[in-house]
């Protein structure tokens, strides 16, 4: 089992950054596969990033170069910098990881992109 809390959404203007924060609850050094999702009203869903223990990582085509993943082991923590945010990229953001199968999701935290 692991709880994930994540933090650091806000209001941000277009053009700004942001760093999201995704703290689990336990040690995340054998997790192998920790993601960010987001989700908008009405909509599924979709997956932003995400990185192996090994520390490769996978990114939508919509944030790719301008989003990065990381994960630090000792502080059982996944982060998510967002650079040169987009109005589009406003939603609510969420962690998450499988373990044996099953699904882990944070409560979220919203960003909002003002144009």
């Amino acid at each position: 089992q692991v709880q994930l809390v994540e933090s650091g959404g806000g209001l941000v203007q277009a053009g700004g950054s942001l760093r999201l924060s995704c703290a689990a609850s336990r040690s995340i050094f054998s997790i192998n596969y920790m993601t960010w999702y987001r989700q908008t009203p009405g909509k599924q869903r979709e997956l932003v990033a995400g990185i192996t223990s090994g520390g490769m990582t996978n990114y939508a085509d919509s944030v790719k170069g301008r989003f990065t993943i990381s994960r630090d082991n000792a502080k059982n923590t996944v982060y998510l910098q967002m650079n040169s945010l987009k109005p589009e990229d406003t939603a609510a953001y969420y962690c998450k990881t499988v373990i044996q199968s099953v699904h882990y999701w944070g409560q979220g935290t919203q960003v909002t992109v003002s144009s």
